[in-house]
């Protein structure tokens, strides 16, 4: 046996290694709220689409050679809360596994992250591929969609393609499942960044919060006729009858937050002259409907038709700085 040969055996005997690919996505209805806090089992279900072209890849390496697990997020070394998070993850792998080796996570974004377009979730949805994957387990989709829940409850949507429902249920049932593949509808997110300034409470954190809100009950009691709704109209292709009821639905969101206890304002003077550049844009018979998650940016839903127009006029508005176009993603993969 060569050097070289003997090094490459070291390696695999000592080394697990293995790289994925997931989208973020974006909520039609949202998630906001667990019933259990560490299982991040939602409050309510909720329905999204995976974004394509935006996206988290990441190497989970495994190996005795490491002292501690260790996170590189775009090449920079991160500790803390975020490294606590995803030594969680790894943990519930290596139980698993029954693995007991330390691990490098090594994860690069292709969009920015904590401003409102949800990097948490491709950010999970890659790390549970990858670290099962290099961990040697064989987990379906409903397994890793699982994995990656216990992470950041929306990256359990980043696992299948496409649309995807997440049902709130039990540790076991709880999990997103593929409604309508990415070729089902030509739908466009125009991504209107307002702010790529790190929010100063993430999603965690607000989950948390909303219990603490009077508007919160009365947005669960309607969740779930919303979701059947947007579902309906999705699966018809129907833009006009889902549009109206996504708006809602993220508005609501954000009432549950300013009302909160403290109040979280994610809402920038921007983001409200979009919301009535949108409807004034309707008005002149363009079909376009808004939505927003946990940020200040705003997601303009239209078919791919209007895509381009939609960027041109939204880049003239005042205090946006950069337009991101994205239509249906897959699902989360090896690479």
């Amino acid at each position: 046996m060569t050097n070289s040969e003997s090094l490459v055996n070291h390696f695999k005997a000592h080394h697990h290694r293995a790289t994925a690919l997931a989208h973020p996505n974006i909520a039609f209805i949202k998630y906001w709220g667990n019933s259990h806090e560490a299982l991040r089992l939602p409050a309510n279900p909720s329905l999204s689409m995976n974004l394509a072209g935006l996206q988290t890849v990441t190497t989970v390496t495994f190996s005795d050679d490491f002292a501690a697990d260790d996170l590189i997020i775009n090449e920079q070394r991160l500790i803390g809360p975020r490294l606590e998070r995803v030594t969680a993850v790894l943990d519930l792998i290596r139980m698993q596994a029954g693995l007991h080796m330390p691990a490098r996570v090594e994860s690069v974004n292709s969009f920015p992250a904590g401003a409102g377009i949800a990097s948490s979730a491709s950010a999970f949805a890659a790390l549970a591929l990858a670290g099962a994957a290099a961990a040697g387990l064989d987990l379906d989709e409903a397994d890793l969609s699982r994995l990656a829940r216990r992470g950041s409850g929306s990256a359990s949507r980043s696992v299948p393609a496409g649309f995807c429902q997440w049902l709130p249920g039990s540790d076991e049932s709880s999990v997103a499942t593929s409604i309508a593949p990415p070729e089902h509808w030509d739908l466009r997110d125009v991504i209107v960044i307002v702010s790529q300034v790190h929010k100063a409470v993430g999603s965690s954190g607000g989950h948390r919060l909303a219990s603490t809100s009077s508007l919160q009950s009365a947005r669960l009691a309607g969740a779930e006729a919303r979701l059947a709704a947007c579902r309906k109209a999705l699966l018809a292709r129907d833009l006009a009858a889902m549009g109206p009821v996504v708006e809602e639905d993220a508005i609501m969101m954000h009432a549950v937050m300013m009302t909160s206890h403290p109040p979280l304002y994610y809402l920038e003077p921007a983001t409200m002259a979009i919301i009535h550049a949108v409807m004034q844009w309707r008005d002149e018979g363009i079909p376009v409907y808004f939505t927003i998650d946990a940020g200040p940016n705003v997601h303009l839903m239209c078919e791919a038709a209007h895509g381009e127009d939609l960027r041109t006029r939204a880049g003239q508005l005042p205090g946006v700085q950069q337009i991101i176009v994205s239509g249906p993603g897959g699902p989360a993969r090896l690479i």
